[in-house]
This record gives C-alpha cells, structure tokens and sequence, in this order.
C-alpha cells in the first residue's frame, strides 16, 4: 500500500511513516488484501477539522480523525492499476489529549487513529454494536503487535 503523508502542522509526521507501513502490511495480510492500494493521510490542527467535520458532515466541531472513502459503495469498483482507498485527516491537538487521557503514548494514538481511519477506508464501520466488535477487535490485531499500548 502507497501511503502519502501530508501536514499541515508545525510537527514532523516523517516519524509515523515506519509505524504506518507496517500498519498497511499488517492490515493487507490479515484482510487479504492486495498491495496495489493507495491513500492519503493529511495531518490537521482542531481548527482545521472542525471546518472539514461541520462542511462535510454537518457536526459543528473538531473531531480526532475523519476519514474519506473513495469506494462508499461495496458495488462500485474501479479498473485502475492502483486502488484510492481514500483520504484521512488526523487531529494531532485531539492525539495529543487523547494519549494522556488514555494512559499512552502519543505515537500509539497517531497509529491507533490512521488504522482506525484506514479501516474506514476499507469498508468497516462502528455504528451498529456487531460492526463495532468486528472493527475493533480488527484494530487491536493491526495495531498492537506493531505499536505497544504504553
């Protein structure tokens, strides 16, 4: 998978880039995916999300991530060499309070939020209590063997 990092933020994102492959491989290989995907992970301040989550979704605040997925519909596909999974937008202020209100690190929650937007990306959802679980568990097994929860 062909990851594509951009910030918009005075912090340096290059750290995140080793974890966020080994998150797509990871995801590839327990989904079954093939390895001709692509998406964009755009790094965000509260402000910038707010707008994004009140324009786009119609919720007047900021959020801690959003994720756009290029295929919404299961029955729409695309003939290309490269599949555009879609765009994920990561609140680093949100991160920042989220990894010490939840006792770890802050690169466990940069990580913890681009699988959680990735899987968006696939197809999975939270919004009933069964897609819950599935997304979920799915998390913990791409995420905690490549990023400790301390």
């Amino acid at each position: 998978m062909e990851i594509t990092l951009l910030n918009r933020t005075n912090t340096d994102i290059t750290v995140f880039e080793p974890q966020f492959e080994k998150i797509a491989a990871s995801a590839e290989k327990k989904l079954k995916l093939k390895g001709d995907s692509v998406i964009s992970v755009t790094f965000v301040r509260s402000r910038t999300i707010h707008a994004i989550n009140r324009d786009y979704r119609g919720i007047d605040r900021p959020t801690d991530v959003i994720s756009f997925a290029i295929q919404d519909e299961a029955d729409l596909f695309f003939e290309e060499e490269e599949k555009d999974l879609g765009d994920i937008f990561i609140n680093i202020d949100y991160a920042r309070r989220q990894a010490k209100e939840y006792g770890h690190s802050y690169e466990r929650e940069i990580c913890f939020l681009f699988t959680h937007g990735l899987l968006h990306c696939l197809g999975y959802d939270h919004m009933t209590q069964e897609d819950e679980k599935v997304m979920f568990d799915l998390q913990k097994k791409i995420l905690d063997p490549i990023v400790s929860r301390q």
